[in-house]
């Protein structure tokens, strides 16, 4: 796990929004930094905890109506299987809305990652295509062991 700066995140996600004529307001921003805070899956009522130390009213609407701004930004993915919330680690590509992303969690550490999977996913909208499916446009969840799990297990 590689600590984000999440001043310069924050400055992109605010660049990003500008770019698609939307504003980060400063509740916005603080709870992009809430989940800058959590490492992997953020569910929404952490968020409202966290929240609720500098704003006591603050009720799940608030942070639900955030949630899904940051989400239609593109800057948070939700993960349903997990209930929660996961940066988008390819903010700044120039393809980012267009980007097809996996997301792989570890089934021992917990540690989640997003992966970039344009062709992957591109060969199973062929594949279900040719069985006489349309795949809608979904994000696809992998779970697994990151490499440093298993190199405690002495199996990498």
């Amino acid at each position: 796990y590689i600590p984000m700066d999440t001043t310069a995140f924050i400055d992109s996600a605010n660049a990003h929004c500008e770019k698609n004529g939307a504003k980060l307001t400063d509740l916005r921003r603080q709870i992009l930094d809430l989940v800058l805070q959590h490492e992997g899956v953020v569910k929404a009522y952490r968020i409202l905890g966290d929240l609720q130390q500098t704003r006591a009213s603050a009720a799940p609407p608030t942070v639900y109506r955030a949630l899904d701004f940051l989400v239609e930004q593109g800057i948070l993915h939700r993960v349903d299987a997990l209930n929660g919330y996961v940066v988008c680690q390819h903010l700044d590509d120039a393809q980012h809305h267009e980007h097809a992303n996996v997301i792989v969690t570890c089934r021992d550490c917990g540690r989640v990652d997003e992966m970039l999977a344009d062709a992957g996913v591109q060969a199973l909208r062929q594949s279900c295509l040719a069985q006489g499916f349309e795949m809608d446009n979904q994000q696809l969840l992998l779970n697994g062991h990151c490499t440093e799990c298993l190199a405690k297990k002495g199996q990498a």
